[in-house]
């Protein structure tokens, strides 16, 4: 059970510590508020985590790797990447008051960000391969509880540690740092909406 919960904990921060569309909007909303919005996006997209976990350890894999889930996810997650790149760019030009933003807002887009990442369902459909990896080649439930723990774990450690380390690095650092921080953010969400979408349509039209 222990190599299970390790195993799970090692792959729960290599899955959280790459870069993508949540850690962005983590930087946008940590520039301005600090570590509390900073770490509302972070435990949102937690919440999303844990509910495609929860999916995939009810043995819906084979529903999660199907196409026609994946691909309207990709594309409403492609088309919630091109509101925050609108939303990020705008908002660059406006002044906004250190410490006003809404943790409520950062929550949902955690959450929203989460809930629509192909790379989550992809991740959780492969939870047999990833318990294969590691010796288990005939998972029981409290296998895949303990992986779930472990993943969890670890994801709500990264949440404090990423929510802290943007703080530190971006926050308060005045009006002209907040402005390019959220025009870069703005350019990534929609690097990352044109991948999704332009992955997507492949898929469709392959």
């Amino acid at each position: 059970m222990m190599t299970i919960f390790f195993a799970a904990l090692l792959l729960g921060f290599i899955f959280n510590i790459a870069p993508g569309a949540i850690f962005a909007e983590t930087i946008r909303r940590g520039a301005i508020g600090g570590f509390r919005p900073a770490l509302y996006v972070q435990l949102g997209s937690l919440a999303g985590d844990a509910i495609w976990a929860g999916l995939g350890l009810l043995g819906v894999g084979v529903l999660l790797r199907a196409e026609a889930l994946q691909i309207p996810v990709a594309i409403a997650g492609a088309a919630y990447l091109y509101y925050l790149a609108w939303d990020s760019w705008i908002a660059a030009g406006k002044p906004v008051a250190t410490g006003d933003d809404d943790h409520g807002s950062a929550l949902r887009s955690g959450i929203v960000l989460s809930i629509t990442n192909p790379q989550n369902i992809a991740y959780w459909a492969a939870l047999g391969s990833a318990l294969g990896a590691i010796g288990i080649t005939d998972p029981q439930p409290i296998d895949y509880a303990v992986f779930f723990a472990g993943f969890m774990a670890s994801s709500l450690a990264w949440c404090f540690i990423c929510a802290a380390m943007i703080d530190r690095m971006f926050s308060g650092r005045g009006e002209i740092w907040k402005i390019w921080t959220y025009r870069l953010c703005a350019a990534a969400f929609f690097y990352l909406a044109s991948g999704a979408l332009w992955g997507a349509l492949s898929r469709v039209f392959s």
